[in-house]
């Protein structure tokens, strides 16, 4: 419940839409920058969350929410993305290091990831070709 209100509060709160440049490079996790990818199990066990930003996306149909959702989040601080898809995609986060995380054709799924550079970062659905969120970054 409270996942649809924060989704309907980060889609008012849309910024302009940022491009893609992707080239067909991947990305690697450095000590520097952490990337994980975890699915939630279907009977919803509990367990501590990252402290940090959540951006809630749902793919159906052809069509993905948010459209690019206004986060703020600190140099170094977990953002995490909970996605429940019906088709398979990629979310690519254009840091530096980039992320890049295989999404499913499932529900619950997880992704965390630290950014640490300061600036503007995009968040984008590649297969949809489509920015989710733009995360402003301060040290």
């Amino acid at each position: 419940m409270r996942y649809g209100v924060l989704t309907a509060i980060l889609t008012a709160a849309a910024a302009t839409v940022v491009g893609c440049s992707h080239t067909a490079t991947t990305s690697t996790t450095t000590s520097s920058a952490t990337a994980t990818s975890t699915t939630a199990s279907a009977a919803g066990t509990t367990s501590s969350a990252p402290t940090g930003p959540m951006l809630m996306v749902t793919i159906a149909a052809g069509k993905a929410t948010p459209t690019n959702a206004a986060l703020s989040a600190h140099v170094g601080q977990p953002i995490t993305v909970h996605v429940t898809s019906d088709a398979a995609d990629e979310l690519h986060v254009h840091s530096t290091p980039d992320h890049e995380f295989a999404i499913a054709a499932a529900p619950n799924q997880t992704f965390t990831f630290t950014i640490n550079e300061p600036g503007k970062v995009a968040v984008e659905l590649h297969h949809l070709d489509q920015t989710v969120a733009t995360v402003d970054v301060t040290p």
